[in-house]
């Protein structure tokens, strides 16, 4: 599903982010990504949906090789990754149907099949009451909910989440962990970068530790394990 092969990545200023990364994650885990603030955790989620390029090493996933992956082909990649940020990235003038339905119009699905796909995974989410509604009406968590949502509509094999907790309250946070293990459930991979020491030691997961670059930790039912 997602295999990383001696990856190294330095940005033009010099700064190292990744040295000498290899793992694998199969289908259908839930993978926590931690380590302190600068530890290359973004990097590493970033490299996965081709967002960045590996300086030296191999990446594939979903059967692509990133970094011989053609400019092209990078909307094959993503069609089989959904995206959820910390931020939300919703589009401020569209409603919660039209964010979520955007995600299938950049590929060119058929206007019938995407308001079936764009109801079905705003109820999945549990928003189908919000369909008309703008992000600005919307709370934090209510947010999220759409931009999972957004991440779901293609049915992805992947989703990767990049603190997807950070910008929401501790109740809200819950209800988004409580989403995305429903997720994972239905046999979805899920690889989440996170701060949320409390999330990640109460739902037990595999946790992936990066330190200076390096996966200094890979356990299957881990913790978190830093102070910062």
């Amino acid at each position: 599903m997602i295999e990383m092969q001696d990856v190294w990545k330095e940005y033009p200023n010099g700064t190292p982010a990744l040295n000498g990364v290899s793992v694998q994650i199969g289908k259908s885990e839930f993978v926590y990504v931690v380590g302190p603030s600068g530890a290359g955790k973004s990097t590493f989620i970033k490299l996965m949906y081709r967002e960045e390029r590996p300086t030296r090493g191999h990446i594939f996933v979903n059967g692509f090789n990133i970094e011989r992956l053609k400019h092209r082909k990078i909307p094959l990649l993503r069609r089989s990754i959904g995206v959820v940020f910390q931020d939300f990235k919703l589009l401020p003038n569209l409603t919660a149907a039209e964010n979520v339905a955007f995600a299938q119009e950049v590929i060119g699905v058929p206007v019938r099949q995407t308001r079936r796909r764009v109801r079905e995974a705003l109820e999945w989410v549990g928003l189908a009451d919000k369909a008309d509604v703008l992000p600005s009406h919307l709370s934090g968590g209510e947010q999220q909910r759409i931009a999972i949502a957004r991440a779901l509509v293609n049915n992805p094999q992947v989703i990767i989440a990049d603190e997807p907790t950070g910008n929401l309250d501790p109740e809200s946070s819950w209800g988004i962990m409580k989403l995305f293990q429903r997720i994972n459930d239905r046999g979805t991979t899920v690889v989440m970068a996170t701060h949320n020491r409390e999330i990640v030691n109460t739902m037990r997961k595999r946790v992936i530790a990066i330190e200076r670059g390096q996966i200094v930790r890979d356990e299957a039912k881990g913790t978190y394990g830093y102070e910062d």
